[in-house]
């Protein structure tokens, strides 16, 4: 077999990783709906699991809407230890930031892991060119590439779930079956999503577990059998793992939050959206350029057409319900941008001697470049998005040769990445950590306080403020600094109109669309 082919493989595997891991270096910060993980995996690899430690873990003070399951975070601390133990070694983990960029870089290769079986399964179904096409799909879109290091409990529930998939389709071309075990193995994967991870996912398992009745993959008494089994287990596991850790029996997460959300209807209360919003607006941005190239894949190809059908009558479900947002549905990308890759591979193989054979290509490869454009602009945006992030770390490297240092951190920072790895001066540490010489710092985040309560109070030195006039009015405070987020797009034609656009150099193409920003975030010192 020739040297490329071989190579082949490896590129693909290399460039879904080197991706992931841009996006996470680019955006190192995260948002609030990632706290809870990624507060229980710090705590996990801080305190450890022992009972007379659970105490000081973020989750009892900070609980959430709805309880989530510490499994993942669990799972991810395990990988991780050892991942810290050699950076640190090697001298490449110097602070807890650090360690937070370690644990998202160790979440997005588990999820890159499951996107190299699932181009694997694709080229030996479709060919490898299709399976390559896949790959640059894949990585041309912005959500899931950016998302997949980003500890949601989605993400999480997208690796087991591309493992069905994998199960499912990885066969040869004209394989009407897949086997018997890997059809067990997909059903017990997608049930122990569901009852572990989130529960929307049972709306993807009904429709497969249709079709694989339809399509005679199994029989009824057979997958019944396997979701007693796998569901079972998985209780059994979740009720055990996530009692003992939130001290309350019995405590299943997921039914928690299908009873909060669904049942009492309180995901209503984060807004709703009309019926029709999966199809025409999450699934469009989620698939940019590949919705197009999926419909021709589905149009041009039977084995597309079987594969798409599930994912469809999974959005149709979950469309029933009010509150909607794209992580819900993050699940039908990697079969749709399979759709598009096998449509994609249509038209990059016309004969290019003809005139629809070029105008194919060139279609194929302005979709893909469209793709990177609006990806490199939604990912420079997100890295402005992060201000509490940027905040808290300008605070730490700006007074880290201060001691007594008593910050206050406003709600918007919080949310915003100021998190538990960012308390680089406040103990606790794991030994690959140094500790530093200002160790004794007081983060606070406590909610609810007024300015004037900030000020009456002697503890605080320092503020991350959302407002800078109303602090500074007390007397009590002086600016130290301020943080810049990402507040719009601008769009500065030249004169003339967009006909005008044209006749801009191509070096100033890029001075068309700028990215402005505002203050978002104040470093309040108190004044002396």
């Amino acid at each position: 077999m020739p040297t490329h082919l071989h190579f082949q493989p490896f590129a693909m595997d290399l460039l879904l990783l080197v991706t992931s891991w841009s996006h996470v270096l680019l955006a190192p910060y995260t948002k609030v709906e990632e706290s809870f993980n990624l507060h229980a995996t710090h705590d996990i690899l801080m305190y450890g699991l022992e009972k007379h430690d659970l105490y000081k873990f973020d989750h009892n003070t900070f609980p959430g809407a709805v309880p989530r399951t510490f499994i993942g975070s669990i799972l991810l601390a395990w990988l991780v230890s050892p991942v810290a133990y050699i950076a640190g070694q090697w001298g490449l983990l110097s602070t807890k930031m650090d360690l937070q960029i370690a644990v998202r870089l160790v979440l997005a290769t588990l999820n890159v892991i499951g996107f190299m079986l699932v181009q694997r399964a694709v080229s030996r179904r479709f060919g490898r060119p299709t399976g390559f096409i896949y790959v640059l799909l894949t990585c041309s879109q912005f959500h899931l590439p950016f998302w997949m290091g980003r500890t949601l409990p989605n993400m999480f529930a997208l690796f087991p779930v591309n493992l069905s998939f994998y199960a499912l389709y990885n066969r040869a071309p004209q394989s009407q079956y897949p086997t018997r075990k890997s059809v067990d193995v997909a059903f017990a994967l997608l049930t122990f999503t569901t009852v572990v991870f989130r529960s929307e996912v049972v709306l993807f398992l009904v429709p497969l577990a249709i079709q694989a009745l339809v399509l005679r993959h199994a029989s009824f008494l057979r997958l019944i059998r396997i979701g007693l089994l796998s569901g079972l287990l998985s209780i059994a596991l979740t009720v055990s793992v996530d009692s003992y850790l939130w001290n309350q029996w019995p405590m299943w997460p997921e039914l928690y939050g299908v009873y909060f959300n669904v049942y009492e209807g309180k995901s209503s209360e984060w807004g709703t959206s009309p019926a029709y919003a999966y199809f025409l607006s999450h699934l469009p941005r989620l698939l940019l350029g590949s919705l197009p190239l999926a419909v021709l894949g589905v149009a041009l190809d039977a084995r597309v057409r079987t594969l798409i059908i599930p994912p469809i009558m999974f959005i149709g479900l979950i469309s029933g319900l009010g509150h909607k947002e794209w992580r819900f549905i993050v699940y039908v990308v990697p079969l749709f941008n399979i759709a598009a890759a096998r449509g994609t591979r249509w038209m990059v193989s016309r004969r290019k001697g003809g005139l629809f054979g070029r105008m194919m290509f060139v279609a194929a490869m302005a979709t893909l470049t469209a793709n990177c454009v609006i990806t490199i602009g939604s990912t420079w945006a997100s890295m402005a998005n992060y201000p509490g992030g940027s905040a808290l770390a300008t605070l730490n490297n700006q007074y880290t040769d201060q001691y007594a240092v008593h910050v206050h951190i406003s709600n918007l920072a919080a949310q915003t990445g100021a998190s538990l790895f960012l308390q680089s001066h406040s103990p606790p540490y794991i030994p690959s950590i140094p500790v530093p010489a200002t160790g004794d710092w007081v983060y606070n985040k406590t909610e609810g306080l007024s300015p004037r309560d900030l000020a009456a109070s002697a503890s605080p030195t320092h503020i991350i403020a959302e407002s800078l006039a109303e602090f500074v009015r007390t007397g009590q405070w002086k600016l130290a600094d301020s943080v810049q987020g990402f507040s719009r797009w601008k769009l500065n034609l030249p004169r003339g109109g967009i006909a005008k656009v044209l006749e801009v150099p191509l070096h100033q193409w890029l001075s068309v669309l700028e990215m402005e920003t505002s203050d978002k975030l104040y470093i309040l010192e108190r004044a002396k």
